[in-house]
């Protein structure tokens, strides 16, 4: 069996979770680990509920770099032959360790990943346990880079990786401040990680129940368009792109086009000439959105390519009753 297990916690302004954090990484059934907290410049009450642990964790205390540094910094401290990253209002079950470590020891792959749970958390300490999320990569899509580049996501408490394959990957992406986890799996995917599936609900990941904002919807988009131009460019280093990868892409610029549009980010053009350039196809949403803009004006594209929408998707719903 793999010997210690390292437990990286990065940390900033999180006061009222923190704590609970800790608290699930020390209840381990698996006693051979290490937990590395790394405060990342908090202002809030965050450090002095790390310092209450004492020597039951490794504290670092760091002037404020972003979660990516803070990653990258506790791995650089961290010395099991396995690491598990666990952000600090998420929760790890008292057997996920173990657990993922059976299956890593059984199966030879580098990174194992559990079924997880989404949860609520008042403010007086009640808890509300919502969706369960149990998905096998291979059923998003055979070829892993495109499952992790898509539609397949976990968080990071579900996630535990072999130190190999976390040294071949090389860093947490900082550019990235949003999906640098569903950037750090799909580097994991393209050094050629073996995944494995561990079934069952060994990791709790807390939901904000309020929508984002509209600033940091931008933020997220921009990060998820951002990622897929990086990864078009290494899926091209591989030579000509396969229908597979080429839809995988159109649909990333596809969404990406028709949140700008929504947004009035700038980004729209050129995210509709990426589309049409994967694609090949040259008449559609963003196609429309993009020539009406040109023609009348954002706003008034807007109102009506979105009049144009409703109005499709009542005559596929009244269609479909005639059947």
């Amino acid at each position: 069996m793999i010997g210690r297990v390292s437990i990286v916690i990065p940390c900033f302004n999180a006061e009222r979770t923190v704590g609970d954090t800790i608290e699930s990484a020390l209840a381990q059934t698996w006693r051979d680990i290490e937990i590395i907290v790394v405060d990342d410049g908090s202002s809030d009450r965050s450090g002095d509920i790390i310092r209450e642990f004492k020597d039951r964790v490794r504290a670092d205390f760091r002037p404020n770099r972003g979660a990516s540094a803070a990653r990258n910094r506790g791995t650089a401290l961290a010395t099991g032959a396995c690491i598990q990253y666990l952000d600090a209002d998420d929760l790890l079950a008292a057997g996920a360790v173990e657990r993922r470590l059976e299956a890593l020891n059984r199966s030879g792959a580098d990174v194992a990943y559990s079924d997880w749970q989404r949860f609520e958390a008042g403010t007086d300490g009640s808890q509300r346990l919502g969706e369960i999320v149990g998905r096998r990569m291979e059923d998003v899509d055979p070829d892993a880079e495109i499952a992790c580049a898509t539609d397949f996501w976990a968080p990071p408490a579900a996630l535990l990786y072999r130190r190999s394959i976390v040294d071949a990957i090389g860093s947490w992406h900082a550019r990235l401040p949003v999906i640098q986890d569903a950037r750090f799996l799909f580097d994991a995917a393209r050094q050629r990680a073996r995944f494995v599936h561990v079934p069952g609900v060994l990791a709790f990941y807390r939901h904000v129940s309020s929508s984002l904002s509209r600033g940091n919807e931008r933020v997220f988009m921009l990060d998820v368009y951002r990622n897929a131009i990086e990864i078009q460019s290494l899926w091209e280093e591989d030579g000509p792109l396969t229908d597979a990868r080429r839809n995988a892409l159109a649909g990333i610029f596809d969404m990406a086009a028709r949140s700008f549009f929504q947004l009035g980010m700038a980004e729209f053009d050129d995210a509709v000439v990426r589309f049409k350039a994967v694609s090949g196809r040259r008449f559609g949403y963003p196609e429309v959105a993009h020539r009406v803009t040109q023609v009348a004006g954002r706003d008034i594209a807007v109102a009506a390519v979105t009049a144009g929408a409703q109005l499709a998707r009542g005559l596929r719903a009244l269609r479909n009753r005639k059947r």
